[in-house]
């Protein structure tokens, strides 16, 4: 399938744009805070004092009459899935940058990060549907593909179904995985799902919203368009009980979603559209060392 050269374009200047930004910030505080998923064997060694005795081997000791402990070494190697919403609701922002923006450019921080420290990367594209899957692999032509992908993306589905995503994933991935769960997370009843997801893998939650659903301006009377269902709301914008409402909705939205989230054992962090989102990631991984 050939590549339209405007997606080409995009997918080019965003990898120069991160690749620096990874080089110089990202690439070790990724190494940082996810670490490896286990220990393997590597050799043997003669014991010393102050080792820990649980490490002996005492089938070897049995044979030499001399002690040796075994040596475990990190494994390293770490799989990552980026689950991004392309939902409607995604194409909404203020400013230079959609919702949809800003995800592209965390992913892109993510896979860069992640194939810098030799893991491999995958993809999962979701709305009401599961609308594109890359399973993971680890070079940089592949990450090419995967924001290839995340340009050129048309969904089908307006809506957002984030059980549906997160049944997908629990089905494909047969090794934990780190997944980034890069949503606004504006659906309900999802909060079984995710915790069987979380029980198998590592998931972290990316909130990305945007200032205008906390916010909003005051126009006057303005029609409100719902980007994944369609319906047109007519409000006056500048009236203290619309101020006041919106606020509240907020409010309200963003405390049932992060109780979910809580219970559910999935750490996360929140990104407007509007702003520096590698300052939030970097913040992220800060607070993740500190806490290891």
């Amino acid at each position: 399938m050939s590549i339209p050269s405007e997606v080409l374009k995009k997918v080019q200047l965003l990898e120069l744009k991160t690749r620096k930004i990874v080089n110089n910030q990202l690439a070790g505080a990724y190494k940082t805070v996810f670490r490896g998923q286990g220990m393997t064997f590597s050799d043997f060694r003669e014991y010393v004092p102050g080792d820990d005795v649980r490490t002996i081997s005492w089938s070897l000791m049995a044979r030499t009459s001399k002690p040796f402990i075994k040596k475990f070494d990190e494994e390293r190697e770490l799989t990552v899935i980026l689950a991004v919403d392309v939902s409607g609701s995604s194409q909404f922002g203020s400013g230079e940058n959609f919702k949809m923006d800003v995800m592209r450019y965390m992913s892109a921080l993510v896979a860069l990060s992640a194939i810098k420290n030799h893991d491999h990367v995958g993809l999962l594209l979701f709305s009401d549907r599961i609308e594109h899957y890359v399973p993971a692999k680890k070079s940089r032509s592949h990450v090419q593909r995967i924001l290839r992908d995340l340009f050129s993306v048309n969904p089908v589905g307006k809506k957002t179904d984030i059980s549906k995503a997160c049944l997908h994933l629990s089905g494909v991935l047969k090794k934990r995985s780190l997944i980034v769960l890069m949503s606004d997370f504006y659906d309900k009843d999802f909060e079984l799902e995710l915790r069987h997801l979380s029980k198998k893998h590592e998931v972290i939650a990316s909130v990305v919203q945007s200032r205008l659903e906390t916010d909003f301006p005051r126009m006057g009377l303005v029609d409100i368009e719902d980007p994944e269902t369609g319906d047109i709301l007519t409000v006056d914008s500048s009236s203290s009980h619309f101020q006041s409402w919106i606020k509240a909705q907020s409010k309200i939205r963003n405390e049932e979603r992060d109780k979910l989230l809580r219970t559910s054992q999935v750490d996360s962090f929140f990104v407007k559209s509007e702003e520096d989102c590698i300052q939030q990631l970097s913040l992220f991984f800060q607070r993740r060392h500190g806490r290891s």
